[in-house]
């Protein structure tokens, strides 16, 4: 790591107690919400037979969680924003771990039509919340990082919840309830216990961090406040303007793809797998199966996030990562067995989460503290759609059609990542300008 600047001790200590502090806890979160957001994809191995569920009603019920998110995603960032994200992000955790449980006890799938709408709605404004919260305590240049660490949540809670998620399946049936319906209800839990912890352990801001020494606190300030200031004089100030800006609605178009593919793929990998597999199959190895693209993704994001940081190159990554991801996916449509899914499953997921390495950064740069959170917001929710497009599109069509559709998704993508231009904002020359960022 090259240093041009002596980086002071208090620098190094602030910036190392504050990732230690935030980063794990968040990243637990986020995977427990991811967990409870894909594990319906787990529960049609058995819970479609039970409830006579079609693949187009799964398909649609897998993607009607994003309209309850897209429709409250700006107001409830914008709730997090008056309430403080401490308050805000525990009551997002309970709501939502309730409503899993529920889930638990469905009869039909109008019960579930419901359920999954509302889990929209009560998980709405997570992601952009925490994207948001890590700017009131990262400089630019340590956002890739964080950013990256928080999405490793993403494979993770994947590589846990696969193998976990399908023993349940397989193994519990207390009281006669079938092993689908404990999953849901025991998934469901940790997120209300985690929902409380949140009101003891989160700190709003670095003000009010008591782990933090007096010095530390003015300096991290100090430091962010610059950026602030820094930022307005180079990006739109008023939400009317932001709207007006094309750029918006680019960032938007380039992040829907992603969720078209992550999530068209998170809710139905199961299932294809299972169509590819022997009939002698179990739901527990499907759940072993499905681990190996989560293991893949991890590296890929951190190293994505940490180069995209070191290099100050964010838009160059994107490119790389959108284009692994478009490979991936026309081969997943050609491929005819189990295991070269797996392969090609595993290529897609290196690019794709690669993506979220580096999106949500190179994202920040694009506002000012006061379009912040319903900018973040906007782009999150108008890509959610995408979340909807995915699972929707693999429930009506044939795989290797689907797959074939979603990679084109992915080439509109990179044409309108092109035509995004950071020109006129000299942010990133002023970042470059100003030293890198600490090595641990």
């Amino acid at each position: 790591m090259d240093h041009m600047h002596p980086i002071t001790d208090i620098e190094k200590r602030t910036v190392k107690k504050t990732m230690k502090r935030i980063l794990p806890f968040i990243l637990l979160l986020y995977a427990v919400a991811f967990l409870d957001r894909i594990n319906l994809g787990f529960a049609a191995l058995e819970m479609n037979a039970d409830l006579a569920l079609t693949a187009e009603v799964f398909g649609l019920l897998s993607g009607l969680f994003f309209i309850g998110y897209f429709l409250f995603e700006v107001p409830s960032n914008l709730m997090l924003k008056k309430f403080g994200a401490k308050l805000w992000i525990s009551r997002i955790m309970i709501t939502w771990g309730i409503i899993v449980v529920l889930t638990g006890f469905v009869q039909s799938a109008a019960h579930l039509y419901i359920l999954r709408f509302l889990l929209g709605v009560a998980e709405a404004g997570f992601t952009p919340g925490i994207i948001l919260y890590l700017t009131y305590w990262f400089r630019a240049r340590e956002r890739g990082k964080a950013t990256a660490v928080f999405f490793v949540a993403l494979p993770l809670s994947a590589l846990v919840g696969a193998p976990l998620s399908t023993w349940i399946i397989d193994t519990i049936s207390w009281g006669g309830l079938a092993g689908w319906r404990w999953m849901f209800i025991l998934e469901g839990i940790p997120a209300v216990l985690l929902g409380i912890v949140v009101l003891f352990y989160l700190t709003n801001k670095p003000a009010d961090a008591k782990w933090l020494t007096v010095e530390e606190k003015t300096w991290l300030e100090g430091e962010l406040e610059k950026e602030r200031e820094l930022s307005s004089m180079v990006n739109k100030t008023s939400h009317r303007a932001m709207l007006k800006d094309s750029k918006v609605w680019k960032l938007s178009l380039v992040n829907m793809a992603g969720f078209v593919a992550v999530n068209g793929l998170s809710y139905w990998m199961p299932t294809i797998l299972k169509s590819l597999s022997s009939s002698s199959t179990t739901n527990i190895q499907i759940g072993w199966l499905a681990m190996i693209p989560s293991l893949i993704a991890i590296p890929a994001i951190l190293f994505v996030g940490w180069n995209a940081d070191r290099t100050n190159s964010y838009k160059k990554h994107l490119i790389a990562c959108i284009s692994i991801a478009m490979v991936g996916l026309i081969g997943c449509a050609l491929v005819p067995t189990a295991p070269l899914m797996v392969l090609m499953l595993s290529i897609t997921s290196a690019g794709l989460y690669g993506i979220s390495g580096s999106f949500y950064a190179y994202l920040t740069f694009f506002f000012t503290q006061s379009t912040a959170p319903a900018g973040i917001a906007l782009v999150s929710s108008l890509s959610a759609i995408g979340g909807f497009i995915g699972p929707m599109l693999l429930g009506v069509v044939e795989l290797r059609e689907g797959m074939f559709v979603i990679a084109g998704f992915m080439l509109i993508s990179l044409v309108t990542l092109f035509t995004l231009k950071l020109e006129k904002n000299r942010k990133n020359e002023l970042i470059a300008e100003q030293p890198l960022e600490v090595s641990n």
